[in-house]
């Protein structure tokens, strides 16, 4: 992983070794699953297609001791949760090396919401600081007489998470270290990113309040991996099992994979496995993903 010959420290302050360009790939992805016991014959399959050498997971939907660990495990996979009982939950599953795990996100210790999971990823030639998360989702939204929406309840939660997601993405940026953010981000960030855009005009996951907290990570630095690659419109990770959305190709784009600039130098490909979608018994997402140079 590129940055050959720089000292380096990791989110502890721990000296890391140096990181430098190869021919190898690292494939990093995120995939919302939506029930890990719903998914327990669809997740190893894919797993064992796909591939990736480490996947950031979204609604588990498990508490930590219910997740069926060994499973994965006899499979050859490391595997670190951050879970709760029927709602939210997020994991890492790693055939390399994970260390500083941490988990929850900071700015609210009130917040009980299992969402946030951090760990640095150790490779032979380096190490990458991966944030798996599961952004919520903010609906339903009040609006005023005048057509406004109303900052508050669930909208008002979604925006004051993704500020603090702004404060520990900041953090991170700071340590001039390789950082990808993954997860379901419950953003469409551009109208180009939904099949039916005024479908959701007033949702949300589109309101230009939502979008511009979007943006200010990208003012901050970080870059959409999905956009390096493919800037044209057509492309989604989210069909909703209702109304036939899949088979419409009614679809939006809310996965993302969000890259510091010292990992978006490492990036060599990044795609979305639209083909998930379509098998037996499939979360209404499909994975995203990203090879960085290893």
């Amino acid at each position: 992983m590129f940055r050959s010959g720089l000292a380096r420290t990791g989110p502890n302050g721990d000296r890391l070794a140096p990181l430098a360009r190869g021919g190898a790939a690292v494939k990093l992805a995120t995939f919302n699953i939506n029930g890990i016991k719903a998914r327990l014959e669809a997740l190893p399959a894919w797993l064992d297609r796909a591939r990736p050498d480490v996947v950031a997971l979204q609604e588990i939907k498990s508490p930590d001791a219910a997740f069926p660990r060994t499973l994965f495990e006899d499979l050859g996979w490391q595997v670190e949760t951050h879970g709760q009982k029927s709602f939210n939950g997020v994991a890492l599953l790693s055939r390399m090396p994970l260390e500083d795990v941490t988990r929850g996100l900071p700015g609210d210790d009130s917040d009980e919401q299992a969402r946030w999971i951090e760990a640095t990823v150790i490779g032979e030639a380096g190490a990458v600081r991966l944030c798996g998360l599961y952004l919520p989702n903010g609906n339903p939204v009040g609006f005023d007489d005048a057509g406004q929406p109303e900052i508050g309840g669930k909208y008002g939660y979604k925006l004051d998470w993704m500020a603090r997601m702004r404060a520990r993405a900041t953090e991170l940026l700071a340590t001039e270290e390789p950082v990808v953010l993954a997860g379901d981000y419950n953003i469409i960030p551009q109208a180009e990113d939904a099949a039916r855009p005024e479908a959701w005009a007033k949702d949300a996951l589109a309101l230009p309040e939502s979008r511009a907290a979007f943006r200010r990570l990208e003012h901050m630095g970080y870059y959409d991996a999905f956009r390096l690659r493919e800037p044209g419109p057509g492309h989604y990770s989210f069909w909703d099992y209702q109304a036939g959305a899949w088979e419409r190709g009614n679809g939006i784009r809310i996965d993302h994979l969000m890259l510091s600039p010292q990992a978006a130098d490492l990036l060599r490909d990044a795609g979305i496995d639209r083909d998930a979608r379509g098998g037996e018994k499939p979360s209404d997402h499909t994975p995203v993903w990203i090879d960085l140079a290893a």
